[in-house]
């Protein structure tokens, strides 16, 4: 039987994955992978990977299952839970107390899954720190891989089975009940962001205080294991702790971390390290098959430097312009010549904003400079709005190495908010006119009800006046009926007299 490690047919099957979905699983142990690729095609009865491969070619829903099989999400609520209640109890409250009190805490989950890890972050961070600090400092990352997992996560209702490791009190304070399901608060939920990453192809999340990372990277080989972990230490902030599953043992890679509580699984970020010596430790963490595709991953950084849809230029600590990205280039008519030239020679210096001051003020205070809708007149008499962001770029001794400007269009959003506005204005219009035609109505429907009463008052009278004319043409038959009878009386008297006159 052909090697795990040297199967052509499960290799062409690993890189029909990657090219078609961009799921790359090169880096999983082969063993594992094998064996639960093995179990999805023993369900359908397909003997071969080649087999295998044809019939995810006809039956693109199969992706599906298969990441599902591969990627299994096994999480619950404060799983191993000494662990939590030492993380609670030990880690959290001393990471706090480091803050300022103004600092934001930045947590990153990865690989979360279904969401029940994150969310259990929520709760010890905002049983600390109270549910209003927790909203305004706290900032949880959720990533995974498997976006059904994530959209899940992102509906945050649960079923009872799911929640039943949750302690009594904390599940009546973090989750409401709709039916038979458990839904978690989402004034707290609104502070978790969730998305895709892959651990392998994704750049890290940065700054963080806290890495949770609990059973995901045991999967992965050795090597892929040194890449992510040369990840993890460049995401963490210096005083940063990393969680992880109790699997996992992170013996081969003491020169990044070192272990404050092995039992739990809870490391400490070593003391900080250059750029260099973390290429270093990238590249000799793994084989010379790595170290290539360390070099092709910083070749694609550089590129996806260059291709970003934000303009960025990078300036040194000296003044000296040294990154200027495709987008920059096209927007301030820059080129290739003008790297290493000082930047107050330039025009992008001065115009359509000083920045010169801005980057000094940027160094002073440390911190970030943010412009919005700044206004940059065209040559065809067009305004061009852009947000323009200073970053100070510290090493890791905190020394600058020099500062970031990035330059947003937000042309768009400023004319859909014109737009939106003068939509407002012509809405405001037509509802007062609608109100005033409103009001008209009324006033006419007050007339005609009035017309109806005085209608009703006519009728009345009308009906009256019949009523009198009816007892009027009484009498008058009456007197009519009595002027008949007078005057028959008068006929027979006459003819009497004639009858007399003549005997």
């Amino acid at each position: 039987m052909t090697s795990p490690e040297k199967d052509p047919e499960f290799e062409n099957l690993l890189v029909y994955l990657r090219q078609s979905r961009g799921f790359d699983f090169t880096g999983y142990k082969r063993s594992t992978l094998m064996r639960r690729v093995c179990k999805r095609m023993q369900s359908l009865n397909i003997e071969s990977f080649g087999d295998y491969l044809d019939y995810l070619e006809v039956d693109p829903e199969e992706f599906n299952y298969l990441f599902n099989t591969i990627l299994i999400n096994v999480t619950d609520f404060f799983r191993d839970s000494s662990a939590w209640e030492y993380l609670a109890e030990q880690v959290l409250p001393n990471l706090i107390k480091n803050k300022k009190s103004s600092d934001q805490i930045r947590i990153w989950s990865a690989g979360c899954a279904s969401g029940e890890e994150a969310y259990t972050l929520v709760i010890l961070m905002a049983e600390i720190l109270g549910a209003e600090e927790f909203r305004q400092r706290v900032k949880i990352y959720a990533t995974d891989v498997d976006e059904e997992a994530l959209n899940q996560a992102r509906l945050a209702v649960y079923s009872a089975k799911q929640i039943q490791t949750v302690p009594d009190e904390l599940r009546q304070k973090y989750f409401e009940i709709v039916g038979n399901r458990y839904i978690f608060r989402q004034d707290l939920r609104r502070s978790v962001i969730f998305g895709r990453h892959d651990l392998l192809q994704d750049a890290p999340i940065s700054r963080l205080d806290l890495l949770v990372s609990r059973n995901a990277i045991m999967y992965f080989n050795s090597e892929t294991q040194g890449l992510i972990l040369a990840r993890f230490h460049f995401a963490l902030n210096d005083a940063g702790y990393l969680f992880l599953g109790k699997a996992e043992m992170l013996s081969m890679h003491s020169s990044l971390f070192t272990p404050l509580d092995l039992k739990n699984r809870i490391f400490t970020k070593v003391s900080p390290i250059n750029t260099r010596n973390r290429l270093l430790v990238m590249a000799n963490s793994v084989d010379d098959k790595s170290s290539s595709r360390l070099s092709r991953n910083l070749r694609l950084r550089d590129m996806g430097f260059d291709t970003a849809p934000i303009a960025q230029v990078v300036i040194d600590n000296n003044g000296t312009l040294v990154l200027v990205n495709e987008q920059a280039r096209n927007l301030f008519a820059l080129s290739p010549k003008d790297l290493a030239r000082p930047f107050q020679d330039l025009e992008l210096s001065y115009r359509p904003i000083e920045l010169r001051s801005l980057i000094e003020r940027a160094y002073t205070e440390r911190r970030p400079i943010t412009l919005t809708n700044v206004e940059r007149y065209l040559s065809n008499r067009e305004i061009q709005y852009l947000d323009v962001r200073i970053t100070p770029l510290q090493d890791t001794d905190t020394s600058f190495l020099g500062v970031s400007i990035a330059f947003h269009d937000v042309t768009r959003y400023i004319q859909l908010q014109e737009a939106l506005q003068r939509s407002r204005q012509e809405l405001e219009t037509t509802n007062e006119e609608l109100q005033s035609t409103n009001e008209e109505l009324e006033i006419t429907n007050e007339e005609l009800q009035s017309t109806n009463e005085e209608l009703e008052t006519i009728n009345e009278e009308l009906q009256s006046t019949n009523e009198e004319l009816e007892t009027m043409n009484e009498e008058l038959q009456s007197t009519n009926e009595e002027l008949q009878t007078i005057n028959s009386e008068l006929s027979d008297r006459t003819t009497e007299l004639n009858r007399t006159k003549f005997s």
